[in-house]
């Protein structure tokens, strides 16, 4: 969930400097290195940088929670394994996900210079944010990103079914442009997050038919306060079913990872540990063609893309990434804006920590 553009206006901006920083002392004051606190504030930034509101510092209460439950590992020792040439798994200790997907970017880009792909496996882990955070971990070594993910709690029903047995288990796509902006898809299987649907919440705003429905009676459900009793509905119908299925097969079972009913709802059960299971692909693009070449060829194709002919109605036609991109540019050159209640709950965790408030930094 991105903020909308007429409330973002009226609201307080802050910097990502301060905004890491804050992160990152919240994480000292819980245990956490030095280093793996200003790591995990940077890429829990870089999503509210991004535009993936619900995706990062706004979880940052819900992260302490579940430290401060046991639910994870405030000291992780994560390791890596090598399994074959192109191939390794990241066992993450139940550390933080953003900390796990760190290593597991690292040692992708360092398999695939190597062997020219390199699918990385990650279990033992834990939410990680946004997506495209991580499908873009590649991107500065020239490569291309693949991320999925067995989301942190069950909130989409096999097609057909009533039992919250799926979750929205994103796929994200990142291509590296050179200069220009990347090509970056990152899509829930669901009509929507479910951290769009928390973000709603925390704002007081119902949700739009369409989104869920009641899983009793199959009727929609525009209450994000009762979501407990809904199901996200998948995108493309019984399609977006069956890739969250397989996507939810590549980072669960074959991670040896939690997946189905083995799948902890970290929403509402602070000291289990969560099982999460991850996949990071790397693919080099110089093993192919020339990186120039490629991305000349890729911006011609946007652009017969972006010019081609639009429905009566439509203003611009929109490419992935695009909007993401030029929220970053903005963020980062206006502050990230961040709402009262969100802005509330920070402001009582740094009077828990013992930390500088956001908003004086």
């Amino acid at each position: 969930m991105a903020i909308e553009e007429s409330l973002a206006a009226t609201l307080p901006r802050h910097r990502a400097e301060a905004m890491i920083g804050f992160v990152a002392d919240v994480f000292r004051h819980e245990g956490f290195a030095d280093a793996h606190a200003k790591r995990a504030g940077e890429l829990m930034v870089e999503a509210d940088l991004t535009g993936a509101d619900s995706h990062g510092i706004f979880r940052l209460p819900q992260y302490v929670r579940r430290l401060r439950a046991g639910g994870s590992n405030p000291r992780p020792a994560i390791t890596v394994k090598r399994l074959a040439p192109a191939v390794a798994m990241v066992e993450g200790d139940n550390g933080l996900g953003h900390l796990v997907m760190s290593q597991a970017g690292e040692t992708a880009v360092e398999i695939a210079k190597e062997a020219g792909i390199a699918w990385v496996g990650a279990r033992r882990s834990n939410h990680a944010g946004s997506g495209a955070v991580h499908a873009c971990l590649p991107l500065p070594a020239g490569m291309i990103g693949i991320y999925t993910v067995v989301a942190s709690a069950n909130h989409m029903a096999p097609w057909g079914g009533t039992d919250s047995l799926l979750g929205t288990n994103p796929l994200a796509i990142a291509i590296p442009m050179g200069d220009a902006d990347p090509v970056v898809l990152d899509m829930a299987t669901t009509v929507v997050s479910y951290g769009t649907v928390k973000g709603h919440a925390l704002l007081g705003q119902p949700m739009p038919e369409g989104w869920m429905v009641d899983a009793k009676t199959g009727e929609p459900l525009t209450d994000p306060r009762r979501s407990k009793d809904g199901i996200l509905l998948p995108i493309g119908g019984y399609k977006g079913s069956g890739l969250a299925l397989m996507l939810g097969l590549l980072a669960g079972p074959l991670n040896r990872a939690a997946f189905g009913r083995d799948v902890v709802d970290f929403n509402a059960d602070d000291r289990t540990v969560t099982e999460t299971g991850h996949v990071l692909i790397a693919l080099d693009v110089a093993r192919f063609l020339d990186p120039k070449a490629f991305q000349a060829e890729v911006t011609r194709h946007l652009d017969d893309l972006r010019n081609s002919a639009r429905l009566p109605g439509v203003e611009r036609i929109r490419l992935p990434g695009e909007m993401r991109a030029a929220r970053r540019r903005e963020r980062v050159a206006q502050g990230v804006p961040l709402p009262a209640p969100l802005m509330a709950q920070l402001d009582r965790l740094a009077e828990e920590c013992g930390v500088t408030k956001l908003g004086e930094r």
